[in-house]
């Protein structure tokens, strides 16, 4: 086993380290593009449907993502330039999982925005159908991290193959 990582600036006061993200709640201009993308593309199950909201799932979970349409219906998406999520990060088990969200993608003619190797996961970037940013990735073992001699994680911004990465279908 290897040493995790160090922190570049370590809190003095931290957040408990069992802390997670467990949901995300997004505004929506339509409901129906949410559900056509989260649930018909990429294979989320629907938790729970009100007039005005949404709620998505991977397995049994309560929901990890959801959407309402209360105060933004038929509303655009916001401009480039202004502030607020950049993306929401949705992590795949493995490379395998990730694999098959690149097929369910490409099988739709959804548009891949870019990719990157950043040494510690392979991640995909693309817009959902109300253009909101989202991340696709799956995390290499903590063990095969890139780290400098103080234990600080090197961040990649590397290329790789999405044919190498289709090819893990063919293993399973």
């Amino acid at each position: 086993m290897s040493t995790p990582p160090t922190p570049q600036e370590v809190n003095p006061n931290p957040i408990d380290a069992g802390v997670t993200i467990g949901h995300v709640h997004l505004k929506s201009g339509d409901l129906s593009l949410a559900e056509k993308f989260y649930v018909d593309i990429l294979g989320f199950s629907i938790m729970a449907r009100y007039p005005n909201a949404l709620f998505v799932a991977a397995g049994t979970y309560h929901h990890h993502l959801a959407f309402n349409t209360w105060t933004s219906e038929h509303g655009q998406p916001a401009p480039a330039d202004a502030t607020g999520l950049y993306h929401i990060a949705i992590k795949y088990p493995t490379r395998l999982a990730l694999a098959d969200a690149l097929r369910r993608l490409t099988e739709a003619g959804h548009v891949i925005d870019g990719i990157s190797d950043h040494g510690t996961q392979e991640a995909l970037y693309l817009r959902d159908l109300e253009s909101k940013g989202v991340e696709l990735y799956w995390d290499r073992p903590q063990s095969e991290w890139p780290l400098d001699t103080n234990g600080h994680i090197i961040f990649k911004n590397a290329f790789f193959s999405l044919d190498n990465l289709l090819g893990e279908l063919s293993k399973a």
